[in-house]
């Protein structure tokens, strides 16, 4: 069986693993390193510290919008996750929500790494996690690859779906085997940077929120999720948690500060827009520096193969668009070369 690599644990990592087992079964040992303590990447579900393990909070994607042509392309994986419970229709209301005739909107109920942690148990690959890999070097006919700890492993392909910086900071031969255009396609992309703030509350506090979500103008706060309402699926016995998202600007003013510092900022501000919030019994704080993909490589390839033997290819949102159906287009994209790598 040839042995796979696939660096990052978040949607397209964990649908093209799902998608290697399905297209090859039996042919191929998948592993998905991701140097998090838990799978999701930018569709983190983070629990509550300190606190029951149910209560928790989505701090990157909130829900899935999708288009009927994109709907009807991805008809199969959106029924298979509507089947299994993982992904709803949103039916909470969205105050400020811009939405699009054609568009269709899913929430999933149980967080969202639920999207990615379904693809990844269908996929049976090994998931290891707070696995930081800081080096890709060829050996032969395969790859080495070096882990922050100093270890190494060795596989027959390497999937590499981090974010565009992370890729071109690998040591080794990663960057040596990208020709100066595929270059100059990377430079070209964009990530935009924020904070996120989960609030967790009591059991006993009532909010009072009828909105599920509200998308907030002229503030460094742009978006505020009451995440029971928005998931529809309030747990009795279980305290209210509101996720807060800041603006674009307010993320790269602050980038480079530590959060704590930046914590009390925010909340200052939340408090100004709802005066009369109850006071959380806990807080997390996160720091996305890449958040969305603000510019794409050219042309959304889905993919860019930087060598075919042994096959070393790089993919994610950021060779197509930054969402559900872009990271599935990557995934799918990424199959070729697989296929045709491993057959």
């Amino acid at each position: 069986m040839s042995r796979v690599l696939i660096v990052g644990a978040g949607l397209t990592g964990s649908l093209c693993a799902c998608l290697l087992r399905r297209e090859l079964p039996g042919r191929v040992h998948v592993e998905v390193w991701d140097k998090a303590r838990g799978a999701g990447g930018r569709m983190s579900t983070s629990r509550a510290p300190d606190s029951s393990p149910s209560q928790s909070a989505d701090l990157g994607a909130q829900y899935i919008t999708t288009t009927a042509a994109y709907y009807t392309q991805h008809h199969n994986l959106y029924s298979e996750l509507v089947s299994a419970g993982v992904l709803r229709p949103l039916d909470a209301v969205i105050e400020g929500l811009k939405m699009k005739n054609d568009s269709k909107d899913f929430v999933s109920p149980r967080g969202m790494s639920g999207v990615v942690k379904h693809f990844l148990a269908e996929s049976g690959a090994k998931l290891f996690l707070e696995r930081h890999v800081t080096g890709v070097y060829r050996r032969g006919a395969s790859w080495e690859v070096e882990r922050k700890e100093g270890d190494r492993e060795t596989f027959d392909a390497v999937v590499l779906t981090m974010p565009v910086p992370q890729i071109l900071q690998l040591q080794g031969d990663v960057t040596q085997l990208m020709s100066v255009q595929q270059r100059q396609l990377l430079d070209v992309v964009v990530y935009t940077s924020r904070f996120a703030l989960a609030l967790f509350f009591p059991p006993d506090v009532v909010l009072g929120i009828q909105w599920g979500a509200r998308y907030v103008p002229n503030s460094s706060i742009c978006y505020i999720a009451n995440n029971d309402l928005r998931r529809n699926n309030e747990v009795p016995g279980l305290g209210p948690s509101l996720v807060v998202h800041t603006s674009v600007p307010f993320g790269l003013e602050h980038l480079e500060k530590d959060k704590e510092d930046v914590q009390p900022i925010i909340m200052k501000e939340l408090y100004r827009l709802l005066p009369d919030l109850p006071q959380p019994i806990s807080i997390k704080c996160h720091k996305w520096r890449y958040s969305q993909v603000l510019t794409a490589v050219p042309d959304s390839p889905g993919h860019m193969t930087l060598l075919s033997q042994p096959l070393l290819v790089i993919g994610g949102d950021a060779f197509c668009h930054s969402n559900f159906d872009g990271c599935v287009e990557s995934a799918l994209s990424m199959l070729s070369p697989l296929k045709a790598a491993l057959t």
